[in-house]
């Protein structure tokens, strides 16, 4: 990634270039007769949603995928037309005027929501788009619902048209577990009784990033959900797993700045309660970033920043908005200098899920974790 130094306290630097490649990557392993759904929820996964969709929208992607309508309103705002926009996670039954005013493709979970699309197209003389997101196992959003009551809800709802079929898996990476293959049979089940009555959809998908950073390849279908990739990672796999196929590579660095450099006694105490206390004379520095902007607490005594070119430790318990770390071995270092919280300096690197490891979390929820007062530059 380009060096670049902004005038922030805390911020984050976005490379648009590797969220590009990345979206190439994904593209050329799946091939031409899959389409490529960017997952730009929870504002791009940290990374902001309005750029990065601007980014994949120039590189072809024709479809981006988000949580909510509220998030897709924002990007229609933001400027994004001209691709479609699937929500992901349906919509609320005061959001119906939305869906037509911002042009939003829901993904329906339940009879009942086909039944309130249908609802909203008739009182606005329009047909609503959707797919609709089956249960397989996941046990989260999704009907349950066998074919023949599909089959009626369909003939029942002339005002919304099921565009898409869709499900979830659980637990792609993990190879220990059959799960997944479970998952598939149950959904290739349904689109099978509702393709023998006949009904024929345009998108079927189920895949989003470890089943296709591993391809399973029977789950592709013509759709895959491409989201965790896209910034940069694939989780690990579990179990006798074949050969990742992905090439991919964060896009994003987080950086912050040396409020204050000084020297402790050996003795002292740092930070609420004084969990650490010098075991010698140090070099202590204080960043501008604390658990606020998302640097996770559970990293207090516990995790590294790249000082200097050199991880160095976390002194102490992470403050809302600082943290002490020891410059015990990067001394030259002064207040205005940056520390990188994640990304690389030199040979020293400190990705995502090297940083859930140590917090007890998901990469995801590191990367989704950076608040929004940390600025987003984008090189």
């Amino acid at each position: 990634m380009e060096l670049v130094s902004a005038p922030y306290r805390s911020y984050v630097l976005v490379s648009r270039e590797q969220i590009a490649r990345n979206y190439r990557n994904v593209c050329s392993v799946v091939g031409p007769g899959v389409e490529v759904a960017a997952v730009v929820k929870a504002d791009a996964y940290g990374h902001g949603a309005p750029e990065v969709s601007r980014v994949l929208t120039a590189e072809g992607a024709r479809w981006l995928a988000v949580s909510s309508v509220e998030e897709g309103a924002r990007l229609r705002e933001a400027g994004i037309h001209g691709t479609r926009i699937l929500v992901m996670g349906g919509f609320l039954p005061y959001e119906g005027e939305a869906l037509v005013e911002y042009d939003l493709t829901p993904a329906l979970h339940s009879l009942g929501q086909i039944r309130e699309a249908d609802a909203v197209g008739r009182s606005f003389g329009a047909q609503i788009r959707y797919h609709l997101k089956i249960d397989s196992g996941m046990g989260r959003l999704g009907t349950r619902a066998a074919a023949p009551e599909i089959l009626q809800a369909l003939a029942e709802t002339p005002h919304a048209k099921l565009e898409g079929l869709m499900t979830h898996f659980a637990a792609a990476a993990d190879y220990a577990n059959p799960q997944t293959d479970e998952q598939l049979a149950y959904f290739h089940g349904i689109v099978a009784a509702l393709a023998r009555a006949g009904v024929s959809v345009e998108h079927i998908h189920a895949s989003s990033t470890n089943a296709i950073g591993y391809g399973r390849r029977e789950g592709w279908h013509n759709m895959v959900r491409a989201g965790h990739a896209l910034y940069g990672y694939v989780s690990p796999a579990r179990g006798d797993a074949p050969r990742q196929l992905l090439d991919v590579k964060p896009a994003l660095a987080w950086k912050a700045k040396l409020l204050a450099v000084k020297d402790i006694p050996e003795g002292a105490p740092v930070g609420y309660g004084g969990t650490f206390r010098a075991p010698r004379p140090m070099r202590i520095g204080i960043l501008g970033a604390g658990y606020a902007d998302g640097v996770f607490h559970r990293l207090s005594n516990r995790g590294k920043v790249i000082a200097g070119g050199k991880l160095v430790p976390i002194l102490g318990a992470i403050s809302m908005d600082l943290t002490t770390i020891d410059l015990s071995c990067a001394a030259a270092l002064e207040p205005g200098d940056e520390a990188t919280l994640l990304g690389a300096e030199g040979e020293a690197r400190l990705d995502a899920q090297q940083i859930a490891r140590i917090a007890g979390t998901i990469s995801y929820n590191i990367l989704c974790s950076i608040s929004a007062r940390v600025r987003r530059v984008y090189v």
